[in-house]
């Protein structure tokens, strides 16, 4: 098969998926199309986490959908983590096997006074490291705490190695903010085509 029928063969699968998951506690349809354009359809009830999922979408240039009904009158937990689920199962299926795909991306954002970077591997092994933490419970109607609970959900769901680190700040609106944008653009990095369409692994698959 020449390059030129394997590349065109390649532009023509179209990198989305969509996942949904109804509980007793949440009801969540999330859909991702990695080649989008960062267009975003956001609504979970909690109105920050709306934000950093719409700063998501547009700084990775993934076009998401996300809607979550959940049971807000309890607190945000269930809504925020089982988001994250979906949104990693999406993101999983969106990438089949993960062949074709630069694999690894790292951002550093800065936002104001707040400094955030992330690193993360597309390895099918799901690890999460995060570091930092806030100096208020609530941001809004969101509460902090909820951070590190979303990308763990996300990151086993999606296979991914992912190290998060607040490095600095004092605004806790802007340390979060710059770390969903860090994770935004790294993972712009690693969902990049690459230019044989081969499994970047020795073992040759992930």
């Amino acid at each position: 098969m020449s390059e030129t029928v394997s590349n065109q063969m390649r532009e023509d699968i179209m990198r989305e998926a969509t996942v949904s998951r109804n509980t007793r506690e949440t009801q969540i349809t999330v859909t991702v199309r990695l080649d989008g354009k960062g267009i975003s359809d956001i609504s979970t009830g909690i109105g920050f986490f709306d934000h950093m999922l719409t700063a998501m979408s547009r700084h990775s240039g993934i076009s998401m959908t996300v809607h979550a009904n959940g049971d807000l009158h309890v607190d945000g937990h269930h809504t925020v983590e089982d988001t994250g689920i979906v949104i990693g199962q999406a993101l999983m299926q969106a990438l089949g096997d993960k062949s074709g795909i630069a694999r690894y991306g790292s951002a550093y954002i800065p936002m104001d006074e707040a400094l955030s970077f992330c690193a993360l591997d597309l390895s099918n092994r799901p690890y999460v490291v995060f570091r930092g933490s806030f100096t208020n419970q609530m941001i809004g109607s969101y509460d902090a705490c909820l951070t590190e609970e979303f990308f763990r959900a996300l990151a086993v769901n999606a296979g991914i190695t992912l190290h998060l680190d607040m490095c600095y700040g004092s605004n806790d609106h802007h340390k979060c903010e710059a770390l969903f944008k860090a994770f935004a653009h790294a993972l712009k990095a690693a969902v990049r085509e690459n230019e044989d369409g081969t499994v970047l692994s020795t073992k040759g698959a992930l």
